[in-house]
């Protein structure tokens, strides 16, 4: 498929408003506390049937300090003892979710998210992964995509061996800007020779991939800062490269009120950040995948993208639509068969529903009929740029102009500006349109067009 991007900055003034990032859909907005623990034992249950291989994400919550722009749930803390009774409860919460699941199912995927993965010790890190096989069928050939967020702050010269050792194959470094006065106003110190050292360590140790992140918009950002950056994480090659933009909403996470929003960069020179960042990326043979992504053409994600089986979940872009995630820990999301669930987010709460040796899922959705088929056009939008009316007819038993009739009716302005091509036999996104994406999908969104209150950042 063509993935070229066209930067056409009067389009991208009219269309940014804030909408969802579809990591779901429905989105989180439309989590509810009427969908509980029993119904996520059944949707489970019910799963097995399926055969379909899973999904885990756990998450560990800590970090050493605060980064003012984080919008993550994290708990920030010097204490390294507060990781114990969380992982004893994030232990006894694996075996209590794999006494749901079937061993036969193998895990394809697994991901550590934070907050801070690399904040707990070695000894924790072997034994978290020792009571996940325990409980789950852990693939021992390395053909699975076992991932994990590391802080290079967390680092010593024995953790990516160590990461190595216990079975991740992917990693994802947070980076976000090596200018120095952009770290001081972040709260976000890290120096550009132990990223790189980390980034040389993985290689060193056979990592399959590696992935850099970084923010445009922070605080004393210029185009020229930001371009030395990016030439910078360019030079040391790695797999991806995610650029996210940072929303500033400051009255939803307090934390982003230390920051001077004086400082912030204007619109304009956001724009501008971003058309440079994508010229450079693009030069360098990087891959658009969309929202904000870029990956080698060689790379698993460019693949799946080129293939048709990319797909989009709660840790972003993925090739492993085929599974049910399931998540463990204080917030962790999951999505298993028809539905998706959410855990408790206060630590107490957490820690007294696993020792009443009950899940601690305390909201979720379940999907109907509607939702399912919305979610398949989302997806397909959003992961491959492209929708085959055909496919979703014979897959959910519709006529899609018949179905569909309002919202394609919304994006006739949309094709007049170039974003998309709209025919009988589908939608085409066109490279103009591409960055807009999530204004396309949005044209899908039947709770959003309901929704009296946004809370979604700005799409660009």
């Amino acid at each position: 498929m063509d993935t070229a991007i066209i930067f056409d900055s009067t389009l991208i003034g009219k269309y940014d408003k804030a909408g969802p990032r579809y990591t779901s859909y429905p989105t989180a907005v439309q989590f509810h506390t009427g969908f509980g623990e029993a119904d996520y034992q059944e949707q489970a249950q019910a799963s097995n049937a399926s055969g379909r291989p899973l999904s885990l994400y756990l998450h560990i919550p800590f970090c050493d300090t605060v980064c003012f722009y984080c919008a993550c749930n994290k708990i920030i803390t010097k204490n390294r003892r507060h990781t114990i009774p969380y992982l004893d409860h994030l232990h006894q919460e694996i075996a209590l979710q794999g006494a749901l699941f079937d061993h036969s199912r193998p895990v394809t995927q697994l991901h550590w998210g934070g907050g801070t993965p690399t904040f707990i010790s070695a000894e924790q890190m072997r034994e978290l992964m020792r009571v996940t096989s325990e409980h789950f069928q852990l693939l021992p050939d390395d053909s699975g995509e076992y991932s994990i967020e590391v802080d290079p702050r967390e680092t010593d010269d024995s953790t990516m061996g160590l990461l190595r050792n216990i079975g991740f194959n992917r990693l994802s470094l947070g980076v976000q800007d090596f200018d120095p006065q952009v770290q001081k106003a972040v709260n976000r110190l890290q120096s550009r020779e132990i990223t790189l050292k980390v980034i040389e360590s993985a290689r060193a140790e056979g990592f399959h991939s590696i992935s850099v992140d970084l923010i445009y918009g922070l605080p004393l950002q210029t185009v020229a800062s930001f371009t030395r950056t990016i030439d910078d994480i360019i030079a040391q090659n790695p797999d991806r490269i995610s650029v996210f933009n940072y929303a500033h909403l400051p009255d939803l996470f307090k934390t982003q009120r230390q920051m001077d929003a004086d400082t912030l960069p204007p619109p304009a020179v956001k724009l501008e950040i971003l058309k440079t960042v994508i010229e450079r990326l693009t030069e360098a043979g990087y891959v658009y995948i969309g929202m904000d992504h870029f990956a080698k053409p060689d790379d698993e994600l460019a693949r799946a993208q080129q293939a048709g089986t990319l797909y989009r979940n709660f840790q972003g872009y993925s090739t492993h639509a085929d599974c049910d995630l399931i998540g463990l820990g204080a917030t962790s999301i999951g999505m298993v068969g028809n539905s998706y669930s959410q855990n408790l987010k206060g630590l107490e709460d957490y820690y007294a529903r696993i020792a009443e040796g009950r899940q601690a899922v305390f909201r979720g959705v379940r999907l109907d009929e509607d939702d399912r088929l919305r979610r398949a056009v989302i997806t397909a939008l959003i992961c491959h740029f492209e929708l085959e009316f055909a496919a979703i007819e014979r897959q959910y038993g519709i006529v899609f102009p018949d179905y569909f009739a309002a919202e394609l009716a919304t994006l006739t302005d949309m094709q007049a500006d170039g974003l998309l091509a709209l025919s009988d036999a589908g939608i085409q996104v066109l490279p103009p349109g591409r960055l807009l994406i999530r204004n396309i999908c949005m044209a899908f969104d039947r709770y959003l067009r309901e929704q009296q209150q946004q809370r979604f950042s700005k799409v660009i």
